[in-house]
């Protein structure tokens, strides 16, 4: 049974989220604002965090830096939920790491899909990073690598967030671009690499970022 985490300051929302969860066959954890959600997450290791932005004291955005600078969580998958869903709060929280942002109310609908694509890309991401391991270590640090590959650094750029698991919506938000011109770029990299799939196309990546451990 998969864990999800609701830090969530509205009682009825809490509720809503947490009665929508439990009949899908979630355990869910709750807890009330910023603080006691970070202690529940490194205590409790939930396979999902669903946060709200605005929360008095620590809000989301804090909550998901510190989750990220942690290697124990650094790869945990995170959903905002909020209020407000201007271009400039959505680019702050996925530049730190988010991995979705829903705007509330959320429709059931949307919320389990959002759950449901974002657990099924850590089970791959595990087995990926299980296999990587043993004798390789990756690289996300810089796109520098992957202009190697006849990329342009825009291009390469755009390539590095699809070999972290981002959709060309992240990617949009990350980069400031449109997610046409994110569409673009992903067409333009198919064929510099000629690969016809996205996921060729991650597969390149990674092994262009791995390096042997010493």
């Amino acid at each position: 049974m998969k864990k999800i985490l609701i830090i969530e300051d509205q009682p009825a929302m809490r509720r809503s989220l947490e009665s929508t969860l439990e009949m899908e066959g979630f355990q869910v954890m709750l807890a009330e604002d910023g603080r006691t959600g970070l202690e529940l997450a490194l205590s409790a290791k939930p396979d999902l965090i669903l946060c709200d932005v605005m929360m008095p004291g620590l809000g989301g955005h804090g909550v998901l830096q510190v989750l990220r600078a942690d290697p124990r969580t650094v790869h945990l998958p995170f959903i905002f939920l909020t209020a407000r869903a201007d271009k400039r709060d959505v680019r702050t929280g996925m530049n730190l790491g988010a991995d979705d942002y829903l705007t509330k109310p959320v429709a059931k609908s949307d919320l389990l899909a959002a759950i449901s694509s974002r657990l099924q890309r850590a089970e791959v991401q595990e087995r990926r990073l299980d296999e990587e391991r043993g004798e390789f270590k990756l690289d996300f640090s810089s796109p520098i690598l992957l202009e190697n590959l006849g990329l342009s650094p825009r291009e390469a750029e755009v390539l590095l967030w699809v070999a972290q698991g981002k959709s060309n919506g992240d990617i949009a938000g990350i980069l400031g671009l449109s997610e046409f011109t994110v569409k673009r770029h992903m067409s333009a990299i198919f064929d510099a690499l000629g690969v016809g799939s996205r996921n060729a196309a991650m597969l390149r990546a990674l092994e262009s970022l791995s390096k042997k451990r010493e």
